[in-house]
């Protein structure tokens, strides 16, 4: 059958990698893809935000199944556009993507529902918001409302910081309309979960357990950025946590969006804090996560397409148990000089592998190629990623290819899984 994967990151690549392993697809196609996806693909010159171009393409080369990377045409309608021509779509449909497209609907949504997050306010004056952070107990979270790439989120240490980050959203508009309303959040202590699930509407089934590296540098410091490693499994979620989750969060979220006659087909993924009291969900995303999908992926072993299949059909219940690989995963992600903020492209990239080698991938975020050269084309560049029978076997293999790998300012955090390996190290 020909699959189409919609994007151009790294996230696409490792589910055009994964997908293009299933005894059902003959052909993949990925719009608009990168240079890395090319080399396994067939790239078309379409861009996300173009939804109807995406349908009608879709229509006529007799696409059987269309898989949405990114957020951004999710929240455009995608689904909804595909559904009109009834076409074969994974992902939800403009009113399930409000769970990341909108802050606010997914917070009220939770309060609802019942599902445990932490308090906040909803702001849509700058004014309003600078004068109650003035009777806050630092530090707090303030976030825009709508899709700002991952750099919506800026944890503050006092009213100064705070004032110039409400500034920055609501009336420099930084993030454009995105931060026309805001949350100020508590902030809360603990170690961050992800969780992604897959459902059909009516069944919800949790993936492998992950842990995501958001601030650029070591020691959890400096800007958010969209990812910069991941890791999975993770020991931090023990079968007792994954049981609360499951029955305090993601049922009742899959609860709670049939009530709001919401037929949600996709991933639902929930960032988590694990805190005294129990996990708390930080915020929802409406597909998988990026860098997550190149850790998990690779250590299923499951078939991606029949999988999705199953999910468009709504008959995951019938799918079985997901299987897994025994070992860990873990991505380091090679980001050009000057990210999140401003950053050069068209530097040359030497020394990436042909081919897997030495339990390693390299997944592709954004690169372009001249002739034979590699250039840079992004932010973030590469997702190198290893996998071993545990995790620091794992980390071993990923940081000797990112060693071998060269660009002109190439910077990465160089320590990924550095938490769990100093508990494990503790407990040893």
């Amino acid at each position: 059958m020909k699959v189409m994967v919609i994007g151009s990151g790294g996230r696409e690549h490792a589910l055009v990698w994964k997908l293009k392993q299933s005894r059902k697809v003959d052909k993949i196609f990925c719009a608009p893809g990168n240079a890395g996806i090319a080399q396994i693909a067939r790239c078309v010159n379409i861009q996300v935000e173009r939804t109807r171009d995406l349908a009608a393409f879709a229509q006529r080369n007799k696409i059987q199944l269309t898989v949405v990377g990114p957020e951004v045409p999710l929240a455009r309608g995608i689904v909804d556009e595909f559904k009109k021509k009834k076409l074969k779509i994974f992902g939800p449909d403009k009113k399930g993507a409000q769970l990341e497209s909108s802050k606010i609907f997914s917070k009220e949504f939770m309060r609802k529902y019942n599902i445990p997050t932490v308090s906040f306010r909803i702001f849509s004056s700058a004014g309003e918001a600078i004068g109650f952070c003035k009777s806050v107990e630092f530090p707090v979270v303030v976030k825009a409302d709508g899709l700002a790439a991952g750099k919506g989120v800026i944890i503050v240490k006092d009213l100064k910081e705070a004032t110039e980050a409400i500034e920055n959203i609501m009336v420099k508009a930084v993030f454009g309309k995105a931060g026309n309303r805001i949350l100020i959040e508590s902030f809360i202590k603990g170690q961050e979960l992800s969780i992604m699930a897959l459902t059909d509407g009516k069944t919800i089934i949790p993936m492998l357990p992950s842990q995501d590296h958001k601030t650029a540098y070591d020691g959890d410091k400096g800007p958010n950025t969209g990812g910069m490693g991941a890791y999975c499994p993770t020991d931090i979620a023990t079968p007792e946590i994954l049981k609360k989750i499951q029955e305090y969060v993601l049922e009742p979220t899959l609860k709670g969006l049939i009530k709001e006659g919401i037929t949600y087909k996709g991933v639902i993924y929930a960032g988590l804090m694990l805190t005294a009291d129990g996990p708390k969900v930080l915020e929802y995303n409406c597909r998988f996560g990026d860098p997550e999908t190149q850790v998990i992926l690779p250590l299923l072993r499951s078939d991606l397409c029949e999988l999705m299949l199953s999910i468009s059909n709504q008959k995951l219940e019938s799918f079985g148990k997901l299987q897994w690989h025994k070992d860990y995963a873990a991505c380091v992600v090679m980001a050009s000089k000057g990210y999140p903020g401003n950053y050069q492209r068209g530097v040359r990239i030497n020394g990436l592998p042909k081919k897997e080698e030495n339990g390693c991938v390299v997944f592709h975020s954004g690169t372009s190629k001249n002739g034979d050269q590699w250039l840079t084309a992004g932010g973030r560049v590469l997702g190198v990623t290893g996998r071993n029978r545990d995790l620091k076997s794992a980390l071993k293999n990923a940081y000797n290819m990112v060693n071998k790998i060269k660009f002109d300012g190439a910077q990465y955090r160089r320590d990924i899984g550095f938490r769990i390996l100093r508990n494990n190290e503790r407990e040893q």
